[in-house]
């Protein structure tokens, strides 16, 4: 038997009290977007699934036996580095990333975490989206050095040299590591020990930058090179709707020829 549906508001129980129809669902074009999670960068994707390898030694010493071919088998190779934590950067805080990184070195006390350093540099004037326009390097898209005129602007911190030398070095101070060949270390009871500066022919830097967990290997020439052409903001960002904080004079500036260096206050500096 066919029954004729009604649609009644209300609807009278046994107990005299009243059901009431629960309100329509709201239109689609009200209801709120899903909520889509930020498309992540392929660096960001690629740290994800990566660990850093910690230490002074151990990833400069792989990064040597992965490219044994590019360094001189006729030179000794002194490494002086202090390993730094890596981060990864979430947008332009390539340079506050390396600040953090940096802040490592100093042996502070207390190293304030990338939103506390972020926040204090846009109280301060200093950025808008976390981008801080002196001493860089243009980034080529391996993250090594290139010449781009500053289009490609980003910041590393260097921790570390390796140096090429023609000559011997003293035993007393230097110790050959045991598991890469003439490649030494100073001796922990010689942290000060000095080397002959007239017997280095190469130069590399070990830095670390915000795209990648991994210390990377450069020649200081190259750096160098790069770092004194930065003249230009990138059209790309220039036109791509954003507020930046550029320096008066523009990049060139506030980036070319620069590099900050940082070094622990005293203790009377500490005090004041």
């Amino acid at each position: 038997m066919a029954h004729e549906l009604r649609a009644n508001p209300s609807e009278d129980r046994s107990d005299g009290s009243e059901w009431l129809a629960p309100p329509p669902p709201p239109p689609l074009s009200f209801l709120p977007p899903p909520l889509v999670p930020p498309r992540k960068n392929l660096y960001q994707i690629l740290a994800g699934e990566r660990m850093p390898v910690i230490g002074d030694r151990e990833e400069v010493k792989m990064l040597l036996q992965n490219r044994a071919d590019s360094f001189s088998k006729e030179l000794n190779w002194l490494l002086i580095n202090k390993y730094v934590p890596s981060l990864i950067q979430d947008g332009p805080q390539c340079g506050l990333v390396a600040l953090w990184m940096a802040g490592h070195l100093l042996n502070t006390c207390e190293v304030r975490d990338l939103e506390g350093i972020v926040d204090c540099a846009k109280a301060r004037g200093y950025t808008v989206q976390g981008e801080m326009f002196s001493g860089r390097y243009d980034e080529d898209f391996n993250h090594e050095p290139c010449l781009r005129k500053g289009h490609r602007a980003h910041w590393a911190v260097v921790s570390g040299v390796l140096l090429g030398l023609k000559c011997g070095l003293p035993k007393d101070f230097y110790e050959e590591d045991p598991d890469t060949p003439r490649l030494f270390h100073r001796r922990v009871s010689a942290p000060e020990a000095s080397y002959p500066e007239n017997c280095v022919v190469e130069t590399h830097l070990l830095a670390k930058q915000g795209k990648s967990l991994k210390y990377q290997l450069w020649q200081y020439e190259l750096v160098h090179q790069s770092n004194v052409q930065l003249r230009e903001f990138s059209p790309k960002r220039e036109c791509d709707g954003t507020v930046y904080m550029v320096p008066d004079g523009g990049v060139e500036s506030g980036l070319c020829g620069a590099v900050v260096l940082l070094q622990p206050l005293s203790q009377e500096q500490n005090k004041s």
